[in-house]
């Protein structure tokens, strides 16, 4: 037993030994537990067990304290689709016994994420005339393609699940509706094929869910999962719109694929446990695409848990979209940033509700507001207008920011309060300002949102608007005599130029992990997004708002995540030999960098060109990545490759291998920058820098005979070459390499950004390059 890695009674006799030794004696209580992640060699299981299970069981017995309740139940879930592994409820002494436990590669402590919270298929080139009648309509004939949905659940009557227009439900579909809390099977259907929910890890944590306020089932309560899904594959629901505002036809990207829903976020957080079950179980339950739009932070490749799961799902076929999280504009703020899942960044798209303010000097100012129309103030009704915050005030006095108890009754009421964005929600400030007399509101950004402009449902007249906006209203209280000023609110206003621009939000690289990974890879719609919502839900989430609508906007990296993913569906449909690195090297490849009014792409912070680690490779075409012609595939051999240039030791690499539990390293990357990856980052890690050459691979998926050209940007700080410059294939599906080689002519003190495009006079396959000096 011992030989084949089992656990002998001496071990267990020892472990429990030093287990009483490192408790009080003096404690007749269990120690604190919290959750952890236990990931395991699946291939070390003993002889002596019948399932992973019993194995998992036995070895939480042996770190066990002899004080245990009586249950002496620690075990939360087990993992075996994705990775294998388990979570359990442990004392720190008892986790870090474990972790010496033989066939235990890590033990990692729960993780808390967050969520990252129409027009948008029109905008992406993809509207219903195309669907129908375009590239992808052969391909969506049988609908075949499942997309799984971690978030809050959804609410299965809102119109954008119909599905009246689907065959039966696929017969390779595993996958399971379960019932619950206002919840019953008949709330499944050929739209909704499965639904789940996940909150073991969750109670295990942070105590029972109260029923009262939650349901306990996959129904939503939230409307973020709701939203998300039908950004994702809503069915097309004609006059949806928001108090009137973005009135037309709802549709998510890919309306004929089917929805499978993981509701794993709660009131308290999305829990890593809960995470980790279910992408074990979307993956076991067969799931083409998952759609993940939370993030927790970034940890190392081997000790996040979320990432070691993607891997799995990647290794079985699965195309995995996240979130890249709402923590920009500031640099390194990334999440979800291993190269094998797909981190999506948000941009604006070109339509906007524009909304105004006059000063009473006649000054009048542009904004945008969502603020219910049926009860719009007339645009000549003038109030007394008025900032708390003071002549030297800073943006996070609590005046400023309309926290609330912050504001004076005595001194607020009957006027429009000029009020900081920051520190608590938007809608909330103008319930603060209303709560203490107040009738209308001025939400002015500061230096971190510049100039960029976010749309929500108030529950009062207000009006956001820009950093220099606000500053010019500010001065103008400051010097009037009796400030005072009127709103206005204008409806829905399309072409909106420029557009699009990446969101000051949205999280910025580069990937603090691998500098040679460049993050993130895409943006795509995720400001003032129209999507479905659940019946339960107010508008605004504030629980002092009782209005209930079928339909909300919402703005974050979590409404980009489902619009990528909804593509990548599609792209599943059409290409179902493709895999999870092609369709993401088919996104990249082929995204656009100039906006509509054909200038680079900005940054709604600065008002100046974004980056690369801004925008990633640009912005989701999906009318071109169908077509992309070439295309950089990657196998789950490769990426493991690229973690062995990651000074990972073996054990800390037997993580990635729940699949191929003998692969080792072959050292068949040079470093890092060598995978074969979409984009090109090239890293001069000593000084003085000389020559650094990095190897692609590319994959005609075009016309059998095509005839490539390179054509590589100008960079300043080096010369780049292209060997061969030109590549003649000969049949589809037929792979060439090239090197591209820099050398250093001056290194620069930041990076620099180009591209490497590969044509054949019908198609641009461009690749982003960063060239990196560390100094």
């Amino acid at each position: 037993m011992a030989a084949a890695g089992g656990l002998c009674l001496p071990l267990s006799f020892l472990l429990l030994l030093l287990l009483s030794l490192a408790l009080s004696p003096c404690s007749s209580s269990p120690p604190p537990r919290t959750t952890y992640i236990v990931h395991v060699a699946g291939s070390h299981k003993p002889d002596a067990f019948a399932t992973h299970s019993e194995w998992y069981a036995s070895a939480v017995e042996s770190v066990t304290s002899s004080l245990d309740e009586p249950d002496g139940n620690r075990i939360v879930y087990s993992y075996d689709a994705a990775f294998h592994g388990f979570a359990a409820r442990l004392g720190d002494a008892e986790a870090e016994l474990l972790g010496q436990v033989p066939g235990v590669l890590a033990v990692i402590p729960e993780t808390v994420y967050n969520l990252h919270t129409t027009r948008s298929p029109e905008f992406l080139g993809i509207g219903p005339e195309v669907i129908s009648n375009g590239v992808w309509s052969s391909a969506l004939a049988g609908h075949d393609v499942v997309v799984g949905v971690l978030d809050t659940g959804i609410w299965p009557e809102n119109p954008s699940f119909a599905d009246a227009a689907l065959p039966p439900v696929p017969a390779r579909w595993k996958g399971a509706c379960e019932v619950g809390s206002k919840f019953t099977s008949r709330h499944c259907n050929k739209k909704i094929v499965g639904a789940r929910v996940f909150y073991q890890g969750y109670e295990a944590s942070a105590g029972s869910i109260d029923e009262k306020a939650e349901f306990k089932s996959p129904r939503d309560q939230d409307g973020h999962g709701t939203h998300t899904a039908a950004t994702v594959a809503g069915s097309s629901v004609p006059g949806a719109s928001l108090f009137g505002y973005a009135a037309g036809t709802a549709r998510g990207m890919a309306p004929r694929a089917r929805v499978a829903v993981y509701k794993v976020c709660w009131t308290g957080g999305c829990f890593s446990s809960d995470i980790l079950a279910a992408v074990d179980r979307a993956v076991a339950d067969g799931v083409d695409v998952l759609s993940i739009s939370l993030g927790g932070g970034v940890s190392g490749y081997q000790r996040d848990s979320l990432s070691i799961a993607a891997f799995g799902a990647m290794e079985k076929g699965v195309f995995v979209a996240c979130s890249a999280g709402n923590a920009g504009p500031e640099p390194i703020s990334l999440t979800n940033v291993s190269p094998w899942i797909t981190t999506v960044g948000a941009s604006t798209m070109d339509r906007d509700f524009p909304a105004s303010i006059k000063l009473s000097s006649g000054v009048e100012f542009a904004g945008v507001s969502l603020y219910s129309r049926r009860q719009n103030p007339s645009p000549s009704l003038t109030h007394p207008l008025v900032f708390m915050g003071g002549a030297n005030s800073s943006s996070l006095d609590p005046r400023s920011l309309c926290l609330e108890g912050a504001l004076d009754p005595l001194v607020v009421a009957g006027k429009i309060v000029l009020c900081h964005r920051g520190i608590s929600p938007r809608v909330q400030k103008g319930q603060v300002v209303k709560d203490a007399g107040g009738v209308g509101m001025i939400l002015a950004n500061t230096a971190a949102n510049g100039e960029e402009l976010i749309a929500d449902s108030h529950l009062l007249p207000a009006v956001a608007v820009g950093e220099k906006t606000g500053e010019a209203i500010k001065n103008y209280i400051r010097t009037a005599a009796r400030p005072a000023a009127s709103l206005a609110f204008q409806g829905t206003k399309v072409g909106i130029r420029p557009s699009p621009v990446v969101a000051a939000f949205s999280s910025r690289g580069p990937n603090i992990l691998t500098l040679e990974v460049l993050k993130p890879d895409i943006v795509a719609p995720g400001v003032n997004i129209l999507a479905a919502w659940s019946g339960v839900a107010s508008p605004s989430s504030l629980a002092v708002d009782r209005r209930r609508v079928g339909f909300n906007i919402l703005s974050g990296t979590s409404m980009s995540c489902p619009h990528v993913a909804g593509v990548a569906a599609l792209l599943k449909a059409k290409h179902p030999e493709w895999s999870p690195a092609a369709i993401k090297s088919a996104l990249m490849t082929t995204a656009y960098l100039h906006d509509n009014t054909h200038t680079p792409l900005k940054d709604a912070s600065t008002g100046e060109p974004s980056t690369c680690y801004d925008h990633g490779a640009g912005h989701i075409q999906p009318a071109r990545a169908v077509d992309p012609g070439l295309v950089y595939d990657i196998t789950a051999d490769d990426y493991f490759e690229f973690l062995c240039t990651q000074n990972l030791t073996p054990l800390q690499l037997r993580v990635f291998n729940k699949h191929e539990p003998n692969r080792t390293c072959k050292h068949a990357l040079s470093s890092a920058g060598d995978l074969n990856y979409p984009a090109i980052s090239a890293v001069f890690r000593q000084l003085p820098a000389g020559t650094l050459s990095l190897r692609r691979v590319v994959t005609n998926v075009g016309p059998a005979a095509s005839i490539y050209h390179a054509r590589v940007t100008a960079f300043k700080g080096a010369e780049v070459k292209v060997e061969p410059e030109t590549l003649r294939f000969q049949r589809r599906n037929q792979k060439l390499s090239f090197k591209i080689s820099f050398r250093t002519t001056s290194p620069q003190p930041s990076p620099e950004f180009g591209a490497l495009t590969w044509s054949d006079g019908v198609r641009k396959v461009r690749s982003p390059i960063a060239l990196i000096w560390l100094q």
